[in-house]
């Protein structure tokens, strides 16, 4: 009986350091998500108990659910908690669809609650060490991304300089061309093209300033409900024709934010222009201020085309655009961040391929003056 005993025992150690040993290949294995690890490690579970062929095993966390086929809970079951970082993720259970001999533990061996617990310590530092690789990643990119930003910001910075003298000249010329005597009428509207097309040239000049930080903001108090009131004006027999249908609520008795008008409004017509585009057949557009937790809001939203999540990562890189060739410079949105942040604010974003794309802009409300005396 002691021989049977031992051999018990030792059968019973081997499924132990087998399924632990299992736990830990699935745990190496980098290619596979953190989903897939899980449903593996419910795989192995049933083996290693006493009764494997009547038992199931489950793994909850945070809301998901793993489990074997055809897992039910039942009377008798084993649970350990999963605690990863000082917080409890979910549990794992093994469960006996029959009833069997009363031993340590209703059914279960003293030592299988300890593989139990094993377990659901080795699946939580899964889960750390998965999410710590999974910030180091993201931090990484971040890095990557203000290294791109950076250096294209000292690039924009430059071509515009460089750009900026030329262009005065193609201004000052065009001027003087249109005010000498005799010019045929053609001549002169072909003057006028080529002083359009100059002005439109040296705003993307002054948003690649902008972009590159080389135009510090002239900051005063400014009501964002005026801003966007003013920048409407522009867009409000546009959207009729295209079928836009306009929805605006701005908040009454919105506290002022302390921004440079220009660069306020160049923001909220940027933010419309990019609504408009994206519903080349029509929708809604939904403009609304609001004043939330000492941050003056202004939230535009489009019932247009929308972004997947690709597209929605590259929005704010200078030059990105999916639009066609010459119909956007990619600058838009970038210089629509760089203002906002600029000005102590933040910009987010939510967009459903389809279904359409919502801009949240957030900025600091402007500080109560104190009287003097």
């Amino acid at each position: 009986m002691a021989h049977r005993d031992a051999q018990v025992d030792l059968r019973e150690r081997v499924k132990e350091l087998t399924c632990l040993y299992s736990i830990a290949r699935l745990a190496a294995q980098h290619d596979l998500s953190t989903n897939e690890v899980l449903q593996g490690i419910v795989k192995v579970l049933p083996p290693a108990w006493l009764y494997p062929e009547i038992a199931h095993a489950r793994i909850t966390l945070n809301g998901s659910s793993f489990s074997t086929p055809g897992f039910r809970e039942g009377k008798y079951q084993q649970r350990a908690e999963i605690i990863s970082s000082g917080k409890h993720q979910g549990s794992v259970e093994v469960v006996y669809g029959e009833e069997r001999p009363e031993l340590d533990e209703g059914p279960f061996l003293r030592e299988e609650r300890a593989l139990l617990d094993a377990i659901a310590k080795e699946i939580a530092n899964i889960l750390t060490g998965r999410q710590a690789e999974q910030d180091k990643l993201n931090l990484e990119e971040q890095v990557r991304h203000a290294d791109r930003l950076a250096t294209i910001g000292q690039l924009a910075a430059g071509v515009a300089h460089e750009l900026n003298e030329p262009l005065g000249s193609i201004l000052g010329f065009a001027q003087l061309a249109k005010k000498c005597p005799g010019v045929p009428h053609q001549a002169e509207l072909d003057i006028e093209k080529i002083f359009n097309a100059s002005l439109h040239a040296r705003d993307i000049v002054k948003k690649l300033l902008i972009f590159a930080r080389e135009m510090p903001p002239q900051k005063i108090k400014v009501n964002l409900n005026k801003s966007v009131e003013e920048a409407l004006t522009f867009f409000r027999s546009r959207c009729t024709q295209e079928g836009v249908e306009l929805i605006c609520s701005l908040s009454p008795n919105l506290p002022g934010v302390d921004a440079d008008p220009s660069q306020l409004n160049q923001v909220v017509i940027n933010l419309i222009v990019n609504a408009l585009q994206a519903m080349p057949r029509g929708g809604d557009l939904k403009i609304q201020t609001l004043y939330e937790d000492d941050q003056v809001l202004l939230i535009v939203e489009d019932t247009g085309i929308g972004m997947n999540e690709e597209v929605l990562g590259k929005i704010f890189t200078p030059f990105f655009t999916t639009k066609e060739v010459g119909k956007g410079t990619g600058l838009g949105l970038p210089v629509v961040h760089g203002i906002i942040t600029s000005h102590g604010g933040s910009v987010r974003v939510k967009s459903k391929v389809g279904q359409g794309t919502r801009f949240e802009i957030q900025l600091p409300a402007a500080k109560p003056s104190i009287r003097k005396g």
